[in-house]
């Protein structure tokens, strides 16, 4: 291999190398592999809830009450709990990645060494080899017979020759043959790099969760503010008015009554609960090789109703096998010509096609050749020949049956095998000498025998599309190769696709584009761009689109899409705009991401209707209360650890429990046609209990601790309810709470703290009906609701949450 047209033959220097390193002419470019430590502290630290929680802890600081702040305490833990689960998701994450960093040869100082891609220097000189990614954009300075898979950038998987003076960009793969290369780009200058960068300017993952639980924040955070001076104008009055409050000092009590009633407006604990079970979820899935670069995409696969899926390196391995010889002649073929196919297999700048030869045919000839033309990617043929005498005497060639026999004499055999999905090449003989210098094909070539091979199919492939079939997921395959073979690979992988569409064929026009889409399931020849268009028209049809690929050419596909999911062998650009990476390449894993998805959802949907359900009742508390100028009924300490035993330590352990229920749309429909009912009756009893007490003149400690042990046994039920069937692990999450709650009303020590006294007849007596009243009218609610979620998900019971 001579090196031309290259000034530094050696390589750079190491002093040379230094100063590039020094001046920033590296080939690093950081990917971020999952959210950033201060995206993670912002959003769980500086929010605006955890503001109004923050002036509310102070204020009741300030005036003494340290025991009515203990929800201050319990804010600050779900704070640091959510930032310690998702810095331990991040951690789990990042080291996958950086275990999976790929590496660079280079000729440094006349000698050759690897390097990290990222301590590529601008003008290094690249050794690529057969099986080496290019790491960089270069200029190709030597070449014996060197060609490139460009399939990452052009989707095509025919091979590219490279000689001197032409450019390789990253992510094309070395697959024949070696050179040297000189790097003219590096970092975020590289191709792959700069569409990353551009892909990365997109939004984060829609998430239903997510933007749920923000519109009920929204609407909480309007009415924060009013509710608060309705509230605290109410309690005033209730010692008297403002004059008399101020005077007393009651107005500390009643400031303590008020954060009381705003405090358990926020459904603090819900925001933490999403965040624990998306990062949960994403280290559960990073120890089965699934990198998660974005929690909420744990969520967004399990909402995917129509996957598109990439053949070369998904449905596929990116490798072809031999399949079959199909003699043309047999009676009449020309000795030797196994040992011809032999030579092809066994030659060292063997392309990957004919290294498939090397396995059945191992007899090659005894002599070297006398001459040979090697195969280039423009003519798509090769050819070799033996001198006389020999046991495979005369030329031969291999290659593309319309390129050796441009007459098409061999039309119809080879499309018959094309049709159904075999790569097909034609050895050819002739007693003509070779032209070397020409490399013309010889005079009088005759067909001796068409050679087929077939891509070799994913092993798991069929299982997980007949799992997304069963599941009602659609699927459309969409690759860059030839139509036919696509739909045939289709067809051996389950799918019902007897043609495939060409892309060339598609129209511009999103409507009627989408329109094609919703009548075939194989499409070939498709550009890049028309990948991105498919995607861009099948979810203005109203699909939620997942992606997968591997190469350059799907990244523009991939960050269009709902969820983009990459190969870990893919091209960098790819990994760096996909949500999900498989870190194998496994495809199989993708049925156990949907099921992580789905667990979230449907978990978290149960919880959401625990803290809404607060968020409803507390609301109307603090407007009954503050409209009837009553006395609210709880101090802030008896909310805290109420509602820590009947909603959130529950809901921890039930946003984590297995849940295989199907994704429906509508997660805060549903969630809200349960709470604001139940909460509404929350509320409602509440307030009949503190009116009905209050009249027959039962003290205010008294009072507060009927409140409180009714709100315990309602909430108690409500988390019942939601938790059916009750088995297993629920059983003892209950039971667990139930202990708990005798405990805080039968232990000195914590009911003396949370100013419990014992009750009265009359008490007990109230207590019990409104209990027995609202747990009749829960139910009933309870019953409806489910019928509701039942016809709004087509009776379909898998659906019920």
């Amino acid at each position: 291999m001579s090196a031309t047209d290259v000034e530094t033959p050696t390589g750079l220097t190491s002093a040379e190398v230094a100063q590039r390193v020094a001046d920033g002419r590296t080939n690093a470019f950081t990917q971020q592999s999952s959210r950033s430590v201060a995206s993670i502290i912002r959003a769980n630290v500086l929010t605006l809830f955890n503001g109004i929680i923050a002036a509310c802890f102070l204020v009741l600081l300030l005036l003494g009450r340290w025991q009515d702040a203990l929800f201050g305490i319990s804010a600050i833990a779900n704070t640091v709990i959510g930032s310690v689960q998702e810095f331990r998701a991040k951690a789990a994450l990042d080291k996958l990645a950086l275990m999976h960093a790929p590496r660079a040869r280079v000729r440094r100082d006349a000698e050759v060494s690897e390097v990290a891609v990222a301590d590529v220097v601008l003008d290094d000189v690249l050794v690529l080899r057969a099986g080496d990614q290019v790491p960089a954009d270069a200029r190709v300075a030597a070449s014996a017979h060197l060609q490139l898979d460009e399939s990452m950038l052009t989707g095509e998987s025919d091979a590219v020759d490279k000689v001197p003076g032409d450019e390789v960009l990253s992510g094309s793969v070395v697959i024949a043959g070696e050179g040297e290369a000189v790097v003219v780009r590096v970092g975020a200058d590289s191709f792959a790099n700069k569409l990353a960068a551009e892909a990365k300017k997109f939004s984060l993952v829609a998430s239903e969760l997510r933007s749920s639980i923000d519109k009920v924040l929204r609407v909480v955070s309007w009415i924060v503010g009013p509710i608060a001076l309705l509230v605290f104008n109410a309690q005033i009055f209730v010692f008297g008015g403002w004059e008399k409050a101020f005077e007393s000092g009651d107005w500390r009590q009643a400031a303590v009554n008020t954060i009381a009633a705003l405090v358990a407006m926020i459904p603090l604990g819900l925001v933490l609960m999403t965040s624990i079970a998306f990062a949960v979820g994403a280290v559960k899935l990073a120890r089965q090789q699934v990198l998660v670069q974005e929690l909420a995409a744990v969520e967004g696969l399990a909402r995917v109703d129509l996957i598109c899926l990439d053949k070369t390196g998904t449905l596929t391995e990116g490798s072809i096998v031999f399949d079959a010889e199909h003699p043309l002649a047999p009676d009449a073929a020309p000795a030797g010509w196994r040992s011809a196919l032999a030579w092809y297999g066994s030659e060292p700048d063997a392309n990957a096609t004919a290294r498939c030869l090397a396995e059945p045919y191992d007899a090659a000839p005894s002599t070297p050749p006398v001459s040979r033309i090697p195969f280039s990617s423009a003519r798509k043929w090769s050819a070799v020949a033996f001198a006389e005498g020999t046991d495979a005497a005369g030329s031969w060639v291999l290659g593309g049956p319309e390129m050796v026999f441009p007459d098409d004499r061999l039309a119809g055999e080879s499309r018959a095998l094309a049709a159904s999905g075999l790569r097909t090449l034609v050895l050819a003989h002739s007693a003509a000498p070779l032209d070397e210098e020409s490399e013309s094909l010889p005079a009088a070539l005759e067909p001796v025998a068409l050679l087929t091979f077939r891509e070799r199919i994913r092993s798991d492939a069929a299982e997980t599309l007949a799992y997304f079939a069963e599941q009602g997921v659609e699927v459309r395959i969409i690759s860059g190769d030839n139509p036919d073979t696509v739909a045939a690979i289709a067809r051996t992988v389950g799918l019902d696709a007897t043609t495939g569409f060409d892309a060339r064929q598609l129209p511009e026009d999103p409507a009627e584009l989408a329109e094609v889409l919703s009548q075939h399931l194989v499409f070939g020849r498709v550009t890049p761009q028309q990948k991105k268009a498919i995607v861009v028209a099948l979810k203005q049809a109203g699909h939620t689109v997942a992606m997968t690929g591997d190469g350059v050419n799907d990244a523009l596909a991939i960050k269009e899409a709902d969820i983009g999911i990459a190969m870990e062998s893919g091209a960098a650009a790819t990994k760096a705009v996909a949500r999900i990476v498989l870190l194998d390449g496994r495809f199989s894993h993708l049925p156990r991401v949907v099921a992580e998805g789905r667990q979230v959802i449907a978990n978290i949907e149960r919880v959401s209707m625990l803290f809404l359900t607060k968020t409803v009742y507390a609301t109307g508390l603090a407007v009954l209360f503050g409209a009837f100028v009553l006395e609210f009924p709880f101090l802030p300490r008896q909310l805290s650890v109420i509602d820590g035993l009947t909603i959130g330590i529950p809901a921890f352990f039930l946003a984590l429990m297995p849940n295989a229920r199907r994704y429906v749309p509508g997660f805060l429909r549903r969630s809200l046609s349960f709470a604001i009912p139940t909460g509404a009756v929350v509320a409602i009893a509440l307030f009949v209990y503190s009116w009905l007490a209050t009249q027959a003149g039962i003290g205010q400690d008294e009072l507060r601790t009927g409140s409180t042990l009714l709100l315990t046994i309602i909430g108690l039920w409500v988390l019942t309810v939601l938790s059916r069937p009750i088995d297993g692990w629920k059983i003892l999450i209950i039971g667990s709470m139930m202990l708990g709650l005798i405990v805080v009303y039968s232990v000195p020590l914590v009911t003396e703290f949370l100013v419990f006294v014992d009750p009265s007849i009359v008490t007990a007596a109230l207590v019990l009906v409104v209990s027995v009243v609202s747990i009749a009218a829960i139910e009933v609610i309870r019953f409806f609701h489910l019928r509701y979620v039942r016809r709004t998900a087509r009776f379909d019971p898998s659906t019920e949450p």
